[in-house]
C-alpha cells in the first residue's frame, strides 16, 4: 500500500478515542527468552487469556512467527472454539503490540489509514530495553499491508503508542517524562513534538503530565498511569500514601488535570484508581529469564510498575488485569461505575508485568469505518 507524504491533519484524519468502535484488535505472539521466563510459556498462557477474553467482544489477530505458529493455534483452541481469533505470519522482537503495531486513524467518510511511527525499543542505545528492534519497526507497516491501508511513516520522530491516549474530541495526554526524554527525540523542542502531535493525532491540545508511574521502564507511559474513559473523564493511577514512589507524580497530575481544560473546553472528571502492591519477581522468575548482552536483565529488588490503569477497551466489554492483590477486588468495582455499559472482563496479570508491561501494552485496536 501507498506512503503518504502528506499528514493526518492535512488529509481529514483523525485518531479515534478506544471506546469508540472496534474493527478488530491487534496482538503479537511472545517468544523472546531474554524477557519472558522459561521460554515464554507462563506469558504465552497470559496473551491466550486476553485474546480469549477480548473474542467475547471483537475479532482479534495475533501476529505469530513461523517456529510459533503451530502452538499459538493449539493454545488458542482456534481449530476447535475461536474462530473470532486469526494468526498472521510476522517476524517480531518482542510482543508489545500497542508500542509497535500502527496508531489507526480515520475521516469522516469511512475510510482509515495508519500512522507507522518509527520505534527504538524504548530508548535505542541510551537505556532502551533490547537491541536490535529492526523487527519490530516494521510491525505497524506489515499490519498495514495486510490491511490494504495506506500509511503515514515517520522517519524524523520517535513514538510508541503507548505513550498517547486521546479523546478523539481534539485532547491527547502523554507524559514529558516520555516524550521530552532525550533518548527519543533529541532534535526536537517540546513545542515541537506538540506540533508533530497535533499534526499526526489531529488534535488540539495536548496535556502534558510530568511523569508517569515509578519505575516505568518505557519512561513513564501514559497508558500505565493515566487514560481516558470518555470525553472529559479519565481514570488516574492514585495512592494516599506518601511512602509509595508514586504520590508526588499522583498529586501532580490530579493538579494539573483538575485546572487544565480539555480542547472542549471541558475541566476534566478525574476518577482515581488505586496503585496495587509494592509488587515485586520473585527470584525463581528473575532466574527463570535468559541473559542476553544488549536486554534488561531481571532484578527482585526492583518494584514492578504494576497497574489497573492499563486495561483494554473493546466493543461493549473492559479486559482488565488482576495481581491477586488486595485491591484487586476495589479496581474492577470503580472499573463497573465508571463504565456501567461495558462488561468488565478480568484476567490475571502477573506474568504480562513481568515482562514489562499489561494488557493495554499488548494489544492495538483498530476503529471500525463507517459505512459508506
Amino acid at each position: 500500500m501507498a506512503t503518504l507524504t502528506t499528514t493526518p491533519r492535512a488529509d481529514g484524519y483523525r485518531m479515534p478515542g478506544e471506546f469508540e468502535p472496534h474493527k478488530q484488535t491487534w496482538m503479537v505472539w511472545p517468544e523472546r527468552p531474554d524477557n519472558w521466563r522459561l521460554g515464554a510459556s507462563p506469558a504465552q498462557a497470559a496473551f491466550a487469556r486476553v485474546a480469549r477474553a477480548i473474542a467475547q467482544f471483537e475479532a482479534v489477530t495475533l501476529c505469530v512467527s513461523a517456529a510459533q505458529f503451530k502452538n499459538a493455534s493449539e493454545s488458542l483452541g482456534i481449530e476447535k472454539t475461536n474462530h473470532r481469533i486469526r494468526l498472521v505470519e510476522i517476524i517480531t522482537d518482542d510482543a508489545w503490540c500497542r508500542d509497535t503495531g500502527p496508531t489507526f486513524v480515520i475521516d469522516d467518510h469511512g475510510n482509515i489509514r495508519g500512522i507507522d511511527w518509527t520505534f527504538n525499543a524504548w530508548g535505542g542505545l541510551d537505556g532502551g530495553l533490547y537491541a536490535p528492534w529492526d523487527r519490530d519497526d516494521r510491525v505497524a507497516a506489515t499490519i498495514l499491508d495486510i490491511e490494504g491501508i495506506d500509511r503515514y511513516r515517520t522517519d524524523d520522530f520517535i513514538l510508541e503508542g503507548g505513550s498517547i491516549h486521546v479523546d478523539g474530541e481534539g485532547t491527547v495526554i502523554t507524559t514529558e517524562e516520555c516524550l521530552l526524554n532525550k533518548n527519543r527525540n533529541p532534535h526536537m523542542t517540546r513545542d515541537a513534538i506538540d506540533a508533530k502531535l497535533r499534526d499526526y493525532l489531529n488534535i488540539e491540545k495536548v496535556i502534558w503530565l510530568p511523569n508517569g508511574l515509578f519505575n516505568d521502564e518505557t519512561d513513564g507511559h501514559i497508558d500505565n498511569f493515566c487514560c481516558f474513559a470518555r470525553p472529559g473523564e479519565v481514570l488516574l493511577a492514585w495512592t494516599n500514601d506518601a511512602q509509595n514512589p508514586s504520590y508526588l507524580f499522583c498529586q501532580a497530575a490530579l493538579r494539573l488535570l483538575e485546572n487544565t481544560k480539555d480542547a472542549r473546553g471541558r475541566t476534566l472528571i478525574v476518577h482515581k484508581m488505586p496503585i496495587p502492591g509494592p509488587i515485586y519477581a520473585t527470584k525463581e522468575e528473575c532466574d527463570g529469564v535468559e541473559i542476553v548482552s544488549g536486554s534488561q536483565a531481571r532484578d527482585p529488588s526492583i518494584r514492578l510498575a504494576a497497574s489497573y490503569i492499563n486495561f483494554l477497551i473493546v466493543n461493549r466489554g473492559i479486559i482488565a488485569a488482576s495481581f491477586d492483590d488486595a485491591k484487586d477486588s476495589e479496581a474492577k468495582a470503580i472499573l463497573k461505575r465508571v463504565f456501567p455499559e461495558r462488561e468488565v472482563v478480568v484476567v490475571p496479570g502477573r506474568e504480562i508485568l513481568l515482562g514489562g508491561g499489561n494488557i493495554h501494552c499488548i494489544t492495538q485496536q483498530q476503529p471500525q469505518q463507517k459505512k459508506q
